[in-house]
């Protein structure tokens, strides 16, 4: 989970690649009607979400064995809806500087999700809560770190 920009995408697939699940991308499961707002530069409100939401955790509720999704679920509410289909769902919250983040966004041209949305995608972010099963990360080091260091802290779980 995490910003636009922040490498759900790069990472999820890495993770899932080295735990041997299934990876998806919730970015795939918008409708184009939420696609087409991000690409105007107007950010999605809750009720564009509650739908898109809704298909995110009933994904992560048929592979309940192991599965990996990247997903921004910015706001604690999100997650619990995501959480209400997959209770044993664990976030990693990838963090980072505006200024790593907008450098990663500009270097992706053509995503629907213009850079312009970062700011309001940082001021809804909700960090995780102490009762939330998860971890969060720094953005700003190699992918395979990233992994190595959420692989270990499962492990000593």
């Amino acid at each position: 989970m995490g910003v636009s920009g922040s490498g759900k995408s790069t990472v999820g697939a890495a993770l899932a690649q080295r735990l041997r699940v299934p990876f998806a991308d919730a970015d795939d499961l918008h409708p184009s009607a939420n696609v087409a707002k991000m690409s105007r530069g107007e950010a999605l409100d809750d009720e564009d979400r509650f739908p898109w939401l809704e298909l995110v955790g009933e994904w992560l509720a048929v592979h309940e064995d192991g599965a990996v999704m990247s997903c921004s679920a910015l706001k604690r509410k999100y997650r619990d809806q995501i959480r209400h289909h997959a209770p044993t769902v664990r976030f990693l919250l990838l963090e980072g500087t505006r200024e790593v983040i907008g450098a990663r966004q500009a270097s992706r041209p053509g995503h629907f999700m213009p850079a312009s949305l970062l700011t309001s995608q940082l001021a809804a972010l909700e960090p995780l809560a102490p009762d939330e099963d998860g971890i969060v990360l720094d953005v700003d080091q190699s992918v395979d770190q990233i992994v190595q260091e959420y692989v270990d802290h499962v492990r000593v779980r």
